[in-house]
């Protein structure tokens, strides 16, 4: 296949970026994306030109480093799916598609389509953790959790913090990512004993960082690769007003 791109390049968050146009021959439908802008990188460093820069580690959808907007979709057309696992198969011969960093005030533009998202670890420094004695690690009975509750806390835990909800949502908000952490955490007895303190520190850092607020539409849900449910938001938005309340 041959595949028509128009990328984004910006060389910092001071630098005013521009697209640039690229053609990629000889693509195989059996390679991953990630695959395919690596053969593009590979023909830009023989002709000696600046290869586009983007983020990847596991490329296996587990751990939310890579991640750009293709054709204005984070992540791709495909559901619950991250860039990486997203394959050629996909388009079709002679296709055009533009790609973009995520788009917001709190993810600022390092190089091309890799932006900072070190505003989410400030987020998880706030509160998303719980206070305990290290050592040996405890049987995995000797915490007795229904069963109900371990898989709503884990559904909540797949959350890998990629940021394609803040990059889908028009107002940049981080409401999902914090939700699913502050749920995560909510439902577990290990931590309740920070429950209130946690929800109140993370929902400030959140606000602190620029990000804006939650308008309940629905977008983060539909393009986050974990599919991490709404109904965070609802958890998150009832422990936040009891905290308030009880301050």
């Amino acid at each position: 296949m041959r595949i028509h791109l128009r990328i984004w390049r910006q060389n910092g968050p001071t630098d005013q970026g521009r697209f640039e146009n690229h053609t990629v021959e000889s693509v195989s439908p059996d390679m991953s994306f990630l695959e395919m802008l690596d053969t593009l990188n590979e023909t830009l460093i023989r002709q000696g030109q600046e290869p586009v820069a983007f983020d990847s580690d596991c490329r296996e959808g587990i751990c939310g480093t890579c991640g750009f907007l293709v054709d204005g979709q984070p992540h791709g057309p495909d559901p619950c799916t991250t860039v990486c696992q997203l394959h050629m198969r996909r388009f079709k011969d002679g296709d055009h598609l533009t790609l973009e960093p995520w788009r917001a005030k709190a993810f600022p533009v390092l190089r091309d389509l890799v932006v900072d998202r070190s505003a989410f670890d400030r987020i998880i420094q706030a509160g998303g953790y719980t206070s305990v004695n290290t050592g040996g690690a405890p049987d995995g009975n000797a915490v007795p959790i229904a069963k109900q509750t371990a898989e709503a806390a884990f559904d909540s835990a797949q959350c890998i913090g990629c940021g394609a909800c803040v990059a889908a949502c028009k107002n940049a908000s981080a409401v999902l990512f914090t939700s699913a952490k502050v749920t995560h955490m909510a439902l577990l007895p290990q931590g309740q004993v920070e429950r209130h303190t946690r929800v109140l520190n993370m929902v400030a850092r959140m606000d602190l960082e620029g990000f804006g607020p939650c308008s309940n539409e629905g977008e983060c849900e539909a393009v986050c690769p974990k599919g991490i449910s709404l109904a965070n938001i609802a958890t998150l938005n009832r422990e936040w007003w009891k905290a308030t309340l009880l301050k």
